[in-house]
């Protein structure tokens, strides 16, 4: 199922996200799509709030990931802009993130798009203008109603 959201500004990137951090029960891996700065690392410190981490998130750029812990599930914020296939994404700990409790965040999933579960949740954030940004969710029935 496909969803489709317009946000005008940041907070509301953040509010859309905190939604879908709301929804998530852990064992799930978002994978992002979209240029530099439509705002990934926004809609993931939104989703952050939504799974109860608070909103300190940070790029991974230079990490490669950020692991934000909570009481029962973590958010695994990765960035895979320079990861090019398997080899390399064995080098970032990935697969050993993939387990029930974590939510994985993946910017630059289209690099390592072959080692990515079926499953997926895809978010592609397409930029309008400096503001507005179009975001469209493939998911499951739980993003439903997640405009309203």
């Amino acid at each position: 199922m496909t969803y489709t959201f317009k946000t005008t500004d940041p907070a509301q990137t953040i509010a859309l996200g905190e939604k879908i951090g709301n929804r998530l029960r852990g064992g799930e891996v978002i994978a992002y799509s979209g240029g530099l700065g439509v705002g990934k690392t926004t809609i993931t410190r939104g989703i952050s709030l939504g799974m109860g981490l608070g909103d300190e998130v940070t790029s991974p750029t230079f990490a490669l990931v950020n692991e934000y812990a909570g009481a029962q599930r973590s958010l695994c914020h990765f960035d895979m802009y320079r990861i090019n296939g398997g080899l390399d994404l064995e080098t970032t700990g990935f697969y050993d993130y993939l387990d029930g409790n974590n939510v994985l965040a993946v910017e630059w999933s289209e690099n390592i798009a072959h080692e990515l579960p079926d499953d997926c949740i895809k978010i592609n954030i397409e930029r309008v203008d400096d503001t507005t940004r179009i975001i469209t969710i493939d998911g499951d029935e739980r993003f439903a109603d997640i405009g309203d």
